[in-house]
């Protein structure tokens, strides 16, 4: 069941109670406007200024899971002292340095690498598609494409993809002019779960900020942690977020102001 939207200033109240804030963030059309592709990597410097602000405050904690790879997430957000999360969590970053891997790589390649040929070859002649591999993941984005090939295309590669995913470690992902197969751990909800089950902080709100039904995935462990839910969407649409701000800019903004909201919420409205 859809929760009833909060209105910003309950949504304000309801953060201001909190001892510490634990932020998961999603990036593209979160924190940032959505990219031309995949492959284009412009960190945007209002970012990186909102997010070192947000790591240096004693009560936030600060986790970004992207679906980009590792190595592009570290680009975008190069800010110490965080979790990066790259491929929905299956790679990660921890706040001191190290580097986790939830799933060996060697279980997960070859696999990939007898789709990406069939992939390739589906999409070859045709404009507006953009085949990314991520190591541990591959995906076909056809955002730019015309919708008679998009569907042709997309459709063909789904029924590559679920032969893979019926006998192995796998899962197949949709969404708007879409398609993805990676590992099952590459699950944005499951991994809000690790991370709050492996490090819990019994005072620190969950809040998760996301926009598309990737991160709709992880609204329900955050709602089962007692946090809050946050979708980035212009319009209102079917949601279990709590809340929506319209825009990146506008959550960069909100972001903004968030050290002072958990310090002095009288002060803000």
């Amino acid at each position: 069941m859809n929760p009833t939207p909060l209105t910003l200033d309950q949504f304000n109240q309801r953060v201001a109670q909190a001892d510490r804030v634990w932020l998961f963030l999603d990036y593209d059309g979160t924190l940032a406007e959505l990219a031309p592709t995949p492959d284009h990597i412009e960190p945007n410097a209002e970012v990186v200024v909102v997010v070192s602000a947000l790591a240096d405050h004693p009560r936030i904690r600060v986790s970004v899971i992207s679906g980009r790879r590792l190595e592009h997430v570290e680009k975008l957000v190069p800010v110490e002292g965080i979790l990066l999360a790259g491929t929905y969590g299956v790679e990660m970053r921890m706040p001191e340095g190290e580097r986790k891997e939830r799933i060996p790589f060697d279980a997960v390649r070859p696999a990939l690498e007898r789709i990406k040929p069939h992939w390739a070859e589906l999409i070859a002649g045709h404009e507006g598609f953009f085949l990314e591999d991520k190591g541990w993941a591959l995906a076909i984005h056809a955002r730019f494409a015309d919708p008679g090939p998009a569907n042709q295309v997309l459709s063909a590669a789904r029924q590559i993809a679920q032969r893979t995913a019926a006998s192995g470690p796998f899962r197949v992902l949709g969404g708007h002019r879409f398609l993805e197969i990676g590992p099952k751990l590459a699950h944005k909800g499951k991994t809000v779960a690790h991370l709050i089950d492996r490090w819990p902080e019994a005072d620190a709100l969950p809040l998760y900020l996301g926009d598309d039904d990737k991160d709709e995935e992880a609204f329900d462990v955050i709602h089962a942690h007692g946090g809050y839910a946050v979708v980035v969407a212009s319009e209102p649409r079917e949601t279990e977020a709590d809340f929506r701000f319209p825009t990146p800019q506008t959550t960069r903004q909100w972001l903004s102001r968030l050290p002072k909201l958990i310090e002095a919420p009288s002060t803000l409205s």
